[in-house]
């Protein structure tokens, strides 16, 4: 049964660039962008019990550091990812010293403090920021030469990246720290009655979650040729953390589900209801009444007594 669900996963990936238009073609890499950023908020949530409401500042930071080195200061596209990529993980490394001097509901109020001070200064730095105006006049770059305007070409590097990402994570979660890191999680005090090092555990974690929310930064702003101080904002945090509850939390494969639905109905059904929100609460509701756990462990569970009633 893996290998039929990753052969209809890869299936899906390959289809949008072969029979979808250059609408759906968009709406396809914003998913995987959207499912990046949504498997690294599930490292914190899922794998590791740290809920948070201020992952969006990784991505927004990863993207307006890009967008001011390339578009202000001359930086070519490879060298502004570096230290995009470098400077969100380094701030990950100090949001984490300060976040987990808290748990539970305190660590999600600092999260939550940290990201709206970002948020404010994105604003009212409009001297480096842009304030509301944004950031505007990006340019995608083009990595061995290949132009990436075209949609379809983006799609093939954000599924490139995507894939990469998701193998990397997997990694993570299933490695000997992977263990260590649930065994945190769920039993915090016998593991470090064993000798392993609870707050050490948890702040790697939190520096690999934000490391992986600057690389969807990157892709985010490169897909937009434009950031503003939305992208910081608690709502983009909510959006992520939202669907990786519907998806699945830790689980690999329910936070992709979780961004595809989220994005979907801000993107395509909002087009066709004003109150588009009012749909996406009435869908979450009905996750968690009929699948608690998330809609990948949902149909997982479906699927087994399904199979069992047929034998």
């Amino acid at each position: 049964m893996k290998w039929i669900g990753a052969a209809l996963l890869a299936g899906s990936l390959l289809l949008p660039p072969l029979f979808a238009g250059d609408f759906y073609i968009n709406l396809a890499s914003q998913i995987l962008i959207a499912a990046i950023f949504a498997l690294s908020l599930n490292l914190l949530v899922g794998f590791g019990g740290m809920t948070s409401l201020g992952h969006a500042s990784y991505l927004g930071v990863g993207a307006y550091i890009s967008a001011l080195l390339t578009s202000r200061y001359g930086f070519g596209h490879g060298a502004a990812a570096l230290l995009s990529i470098a400077g969100t993980t380094a701030m990950a490394a100090f949001f984490g010293v300060i976040a987990l001097r808290a748990s539970g509901l305190g660590f999600l109020m600092i999260t939550l403090a940290l990201s709206q001070v970002l948020w404010g200064l994105a604003y009212r730095m409009s001297n480096v920021t842009n304030g509301d105006n944004g950031v505007a006049g990006l340019t995608r770059p083009a990595p061995f030469g290949i132009s990436l305007d075209s949609p379809i070409s983006f799609y093939w590097f954000a599924l490139i990246v995507a894939t990469f990402a998701l193998v990397m994570m997997a990694i993570f979660v299933s490695s000997a720290f992977g263990s260590s890191l649930k065994g945190v999680r769920d039993q915090p005090r016998r593991m470090a009655a064993l000798g392993f090092n609870p707050w050490l555990i948890r702040w790697i974690t939190f520096v690999y979650a934000g490391f992986w929310g600057g690389v969807a930064g990157l892709l985010y702003v490169y897909y937009h040729k434009y950031i503003h101080p939305t992208s910081l904002s608690t709502t983009s945090s909510a959006e992520a953390l939202l669907g990786v509850i519907a998806g699945g939390s830790g689980t690999l494969g329910g936070p992709a589900v979780g961004a595809a639905l989220v994005l979907l109905l801000k993107n395509y059904v909002s087009a066709y209801l004003e109150r588009w929100n009012m749909l996406l609460g009435l869908v979450f509701l009905f996750i968690v009444l009929v699948m608690p756990t998330g809609i990948v462990p949902g149909v997982s569970r479906l699927t087994t007594r399904l199979r069992g009633g047929v034998r």
